[in-house]
């Protein structure tokens, strides 16, 4: 979701442009949670476009003011413009699933994962970004002789939780990045 609300333009350009030498790896539950994130940005949408169109209404009403003419003529074109969005967010959201579909490794969803991330200590707060993690660090283990890194735009689940750091370190995962832009930097001084 990074890449498709605009946080992240790094990424995309990462996608489109991937290093040979890189490999990307993405639990298959990300794909789930970024399509339910792109329904809840729909809601929120939905809902600040019908506040939008009650006060074009009112701004129309009003016969004698002419702020509320200028209002009218500007709230118009912010939900053309607020629309628009949308549909670049979906866009964007679209073509980097494609992306890490092609170029990406997928960490599947199995019924000892689900039971892991169940049963053992949670270590996210939150229960998807709990199954999330439980995926990452069951692949990072299989891979101990790798350099291994972790890229995810939430800060609040990954990186200001202790908790968290430490199951990263345990796996083998020596770094954490927030942009793209600083995994970029830090893969460039690595060559």
């Amino acid at each position: 979701m990074s890449i498709a609300t605009g946080r992240d333009p790094q990424a995309s350009m990462l996608l489109r442009q991937m290093p040979a030498s890189l490999q990307l790896t993405i639990p298959s539950i990300c794909y789930m949670e970024s399509f339910s994130a792109l329904e809840d940005e729909v809601k929120r949408h939905n809902y600040f476009k019908q506040q939008l169109e009650n006060q074009i209404s009112e701004a129309n009403r009003d016969l004698t003011s002419q702020h509320a003419r200028f209002l009218f003529f500007k709230l118009g074109q912010s939900k053309i413009d607020y629309e628009r969005r949308l549909d670049d967010i979906d866009l964007r959201l679209r073509e980097s699933i494609e992306q890490l579909s092609q170029n990406a490794e997928m960490i599947d969803l199995t019924a000892n994962l689900i039971q892991e991330s169940l049963n053992a200590t949670i270590i996210a707060k939150d229960p998807t970004d709990n199954l999330i993690l439980h995926c990452i660090l069951s692949h990072a283990r299989l891979r101990h002789t790798e350099t291994k890194v972790f890229l995810s735009g939430n800060v609040k689940e990954f990186r200001k939780l202790p908790e968290v750091q430490e199951a990263l370190l345990e796996a083998g995962i020596t770094k954490y990045f927030s942009r793209t832009e600083d995994f970029l930097g830090w893969l460039q001084s690595q060559s």
